[in-house]
């Protein structure tokens, strides 16, 4: 590998990276080491092995033929490109609103703000849009850079702080004890389903490959591409038990509990560090968790236009030809504004407790897997990767398993749920 070309083309993996620590690392992750201290271990671990083929062929699709994921899934069949639209619609709005509703009630608290919740939300939005239209793709990837760094270091150092209050006696590879469940069902599919992140984002990893390829004028090898996805996933794992281990050091065994509520839960965990690490702890806390959400704000109103731009305009086609993925267009500014009207409204009309919101995207999100996760599988296996870049018999086995154990994951959601036992 050169090391010269590896440094050009790194930073997609990073974009992935900041897009999945986010709400559920920050909300699911503290929430469960809160409500089962490290017990939650094992099944956080079985998600990020299983799930790890489906995000990896986005760049590795990419690097090998030089084209997204969108192009691979027009390929399969329009079917194909239509069924990932049809879902990308129903999930972008969901997805955006819980990431901008959670970001917004951090931004009210942090910064003492009066203002209502949608005109914060709507602020950010707008923020997040200047931010891509001044410095487009380049500034993203800068900006990310610099916002993981803030990110990764108060987090660890939190982390760190509070790891020598952990219940280890709690650390279990599944979350049985005594034959129950150590959390509720319901919570734990949501914690399955959105760890690390929606399987949506292999095809965002697939576009940021590219766009960065542009604007390098460097195409990444699949090896740089598949190390530079390794390093940012291994950082959203590393992070995701980092939270773990605040939730269960602050909060596990206080007899207390985090609020359904936003405009409390995004101040439980800061004000409970205060009060038992001491308040100079406090700065490093907001830091860590302001950077969380606002990396997965600026990536998520990017990537969500970005993709589905692209496959818009690959449907109007006629035929198979790749898409230019060189710059965005006005189509992708168009969906930042009707995304950005629609969470301002949501967030108008929001009524309920944001855990419940949040855990309805991460369900929708896990009820979805197995068919992204197929198709991601198709388009790398089939005859527009050169053999030598399709997965090896280690990788494809891994991936039917992570395959059966999302469908595994989704049908048991439905089964419960027609039983009324969720």
């Amino acid at each position: 590998m050169k090391y010269p070309q590896f440094w050009k083309c790194f930073g997609p993996g990073l974009l992935f990276a900041g897009t999945a620590i986010g709400v559920s690392h920050l909300v699911q992750s503290t929430r469960a080491g809160a409500d089962a201290g490290l017990a939650v271990a094992g099944v956080i671990l079985l998600a990020l092995i299983v799930k790890y083929p489906f995000f990896e062929f986005g760049p590795r699709y990419a690097a090998a033929t030089g084209m997204t994921l969108i192009d691979g899934y027009l390929r399969i069949g329009r079917w194909a490109l239509w069924l990932y639209v049809f879902i990308t619609i129903f999930s972008a709005i969901i997805i955006q609103a819980a990431v901008v509703l959670f970001t917004s009630f951090l931004l009210i608290f942090v910064f003492g703000l009066t203002w209502s919740l949608p005109l914060v939300g709507g602020l950010l939005c707008i923020a997040c849009a200047l931010f891509l239209w001044i410095g487009r793709y380049q500034a993203l990837d800068v900006a990310i850079k610099f916002i993981l760094v803030l990110l990764v270091c108060s987090t660890l150092i939190a982390a760190g702080m509070t790891a020598p209050r952990v219940d280890y006696s709690t650390f279990t590879l599944w979350v049985m004890d005594g034959g129950n469940l150590v959390i509720p069902l319901a919570f734990l599919l949501a914690l399955v389903g959105w760890m690390p992140t929606a399987i949506d984002l292999a095809v965002w990893s697939s576009i940021w490959t590219v766009a960065k390829q542009h604007a390098t004028g460097v195409r990444p090898t699949v090896s740089v591409a598949r190390l530079d996805f390794l390093i940012g996933y291994v950082g959203t794992g590393v992070l995701a038990f980092a939270f773990v281990i605040l939730g269960a050091g602050v909060m596990h065994q206080s007899g207390q509990s985090f609020s359904p509520k936003g405009t409390v839960f995004a101040t439980q965990l800061i004000d409970l560090y205060g009060e038992i690490l001491g308040e100079w702890v406090r700065p490093i806390v907001i830091v860590a968790v302001l950077t969380t959400m606002l990396s997965t704000s600026l990536t998520v109103i990017d990537g969500i236009p970005r993709s589905l731009e692209r496959a818009i305009i690959a449907l109007k086609r006629s035929g198979t030809d790749q898409v230019s993925h060189a710059t965005v267009g006005r189509l992708y500014w168009i969906i930042i504004g009707i995304l950005a009207v629609i969470t301002a409204m949501i967030l108008g009309m929001f009524v309920g407790n944001l855990t419940s919101m949040i855990d309805f995207a991460t369900i929708m999100s896990f009820m979805t897997a197995p068919i992204l996760g197929y198709l991601n599988l198709r388009a790398i296996c089939s005859d527009d990767v050169p053999k030598e870049h399709r997965p090896g018999l280690a990788m494809r086995i891994l991936s039917y398993s992570g395959l059966l154990f999302m469908a595994g994951i989704a049908f048991t959601y439905v089964v419960y749920r027609f039983y009324g036992l969720l």
